[in-house]
């Protein structure tokens, strides 16, 4: 399926865009209503970046097109996209705003995992939700646990009350949660068994903090969430050892979503690019044109970018089609399954080196084009360089390099927590 258009900043601001559209079914990957959508999120996407805006009405307007719903069956309320439409949808979300597409990231990893898993009534019931409109948010990292991405839980614990438990605890980097209605937590049953909870962020003894001060992502809401004697019911924890628990040892889409928005923000740095070109009044004395756009340096430049965009659009949508392939090979047994998800966990991983280097490339190359005065804190362009960098430093690369060196000296299989 080929890409959307690439469109330009103008045509953007040219549109004129209704933030109070209504949606009459969940948005599809080629539905008008998407690039609208999307078209409306790019708009102020600068603007709230340097203004630390935070996009809560931007999350609204997902929560009404049912975005969120993209990969639930047409039968039962959502798109029925593929893993790569989805994937085609990340990056182009990741081109009208990162950290929105951040904000959403965590929905959609929990959401797979509820498809993938075997069929409960209680998945059935949190997937319905997200048919709705339902965001769902993320909590699982404790400072507690040194070995960061191992799963393990420290002191977000479940005590049993009455026909339920009640649930205290700290975590950190709950990126999107603030935005969510649900919140997918994990937590110690007892001293031996971890288990998740997923719970509506309204519940009483939830505090969602936004103390996210990174340079890049700012609007993200990657806060602290505190428990305080929240309640929470028996079916709303999934052990491990449960029939409806998600058995996949690799956790292949949170890190591959992520390259995806980076792959997205390459997008958008080719379209600054070219409108710096297009808004450029003058040039240097010693240019070998005098209009910016016949200036054969500046054109190698833009096609460099778009060729940056090109391959980091195509290297993220082939390691998609292995999600669509591990989708096909459950019924085919465990052993059959487990070697399509280890084969789709090398593609990311190889998928985040390559991407994550051609947009932090990318971001310098743009100031090559404009010069000096697009570094103007107002132009607010190092925001591509800030957020992408930001996104490659969740499990840097120099551990991502070094399995896949592992594995292919030495045939030692991929991590199967954290970011694999």
């Amino acid at each position: 399926m080929p890409h959307a258009p690439y469109i330009t900043m103008t045509q953007i601001e040219e549109k004129v865009i209704d933030s109070t559209l209504q949606f009459s079914a969940a948005v599809t990957p080629n539905s008008p209503e998407l690039q609208t959508l999307l078209d409306y999120i790019a708009l102020g996407a600068s603007e709230r970046d340097r203004d630390r805006i935070l996009p809560f009405e931007v999350i609204d307007l997902i929560r009404r097109s049912r975005l969120g719903a993209l990969r639930i069956p047409v039968a039962d309320g959502g798109a029925g996209s593929s893993a790569r439409e989805w994937f085609e949808v990340v990056i182009r979300l990741g081109d009208a705003d990162p950290n929105v597409a951040h904000i959403v990231r965590n929905h959609f990893s929990v959401t797979e995992r509820l498809l993938r898993a075997q069929p409960s009534e209680r998945n059935r019931r949190w997937l319905k939700a997200v048919a709705d409109g339902a965001i769902i948010g993320l909590a699982l990292t404790e400072l507690e646990v040194k070995r960061a991405g191992s799963g393990a839980v420290a002191v977000t614990k479940l005590t049993p009350d009455g026909n339920g438990y009640r649930l205290n605890g700290t975590k950190y980097y709950s990126t999107g949660s603030i935005f969510a209605d649900l919140i997918f937590v994990r937590v110690l049953v007892t001293d031996d068994t971890v288990a998740t909870v997923i719970i509506p962020t309204k519940r009483e003894g939830i505090d969602l903090v936004d103390d996210w001060d990174g340079f890049g992502q700012r609007l993200t809401g990657t806060g602290t969430t505190t428990f305080t004697n929240v309640r929470v019911e028996a079916d709303e924890v999934i052990l491990d050892t449960d029939p409806d628990a998600d058995k996949l040892p690799y956790n292949i889409v949170p890190q591959l979503f992520l390259t995806g928005v980076n792959a997205g923000i390459i997008r958008s740095i080719l379209r600054d690019a070219t409108n710096l070109i297009h808004k450029r009044p003058r040039t240097f004395y010693h240019a070998v044109a005098e209009q910016a756009a016949d200036d054969p340096l500046l054109q190698q430049t833009v096609g460099q970018l778009s060729a940056n965009a090109f391959a980091a659009e195509s290297i993220v949508l082939a390691a998609a089609d292995g999600l669509d392939r591990l989708t096909a090979a459950k019924g085919q047994g465990e052993e059959a399954e487990l070697a399509i998800a280890l084969a789709t966990s090398l593609s990311a991983a190889k998928a985040k080196l390559i991407v994550d280097d051609l947009a932090l490339r990318s971001a310098t190359l743009l100031f090559e084009v404009g010069g000096a005065s697009t570094t103007k804190k107002s132009s607010n362009l190092d925001r591509h360089w800030r957020n992408a960098r930001t996104l490659a430093s969740h499990n840097p690369g120099h551990f991502k390099a070094r399995a896949i060196g592992d594995y292919e000296i030495n045939g030692t299989p991929l991590p199967q927590r954290g970011f694999f």
